[in-house]
């Protein structure tokens, strides 16, 4: 009988074991990357001061909140290390509309919007005019959610 018991109470305790080695989900990283490089390489300055997006050079690149950024030219990364906050797009380079609806999606280099003076990015075209139909409101909404939607 007693053999029963223990045999009984092991069972019971096999998938809380199991449930407990279970790792929890990673937190995602702060800046969203692709191809090793923040904005998949696309240099951040270049939106504000080109009014495009302009594919960076590796040999003008740093490291900043654990990713590569990437410049076209050396005046771009020195204005980007003189002040990475005035340039760096929201919500870590993840798609500034799905923040907004509370989760994190990819971005596309060629959907962005500057408002206020800040860079947002956008997973396409599509999803950047449901953006563009109320920025304000989807800043508000995105703003109250992050850092939150790095953790889901």
């Amino acid at each position: 009988m007693m053999n029963r018991r223990k045999l009984l109470a092991t069972a019971a305790a096999v998938p809380l074991a199991i449930a407990s080695a279970v790792p929890a989900l990673a937190r995602k990283p702060e800046i969203y990357s692709t191809g090793g490089a923040a904005i998949g390489g696309y240099d951040p300055v270049a939106y504000f001061t080109d009014s495009e997006p302009v594919m960076g050079r590796e040999e003008h690149s740093l490291e900043w909140r654990g990713a590569e950024w990437r410049f076209a030219n050396a005046e771009n990364l020195e204005a980007f290390r003189a002040d990475p906050e005035a340039y760096a797009p929201q919500y870590g380079g993840y798609c500034a509309y799905a923040v907004s609806k509370n989760y994190t999606a990819s971005i596309s280099p060629n959907a962005w919007t500057i408002h206020d003076g800040k860079l947002y990015l956008n997973y396409n075209r599509i999803v950047r005019g449901l953006w563009s139909t109320d920025i304000p409101g989807r800043v508000s909404s995105a703003d109250a959610n992050w850092p939150g939607v790095l953790d889901g």
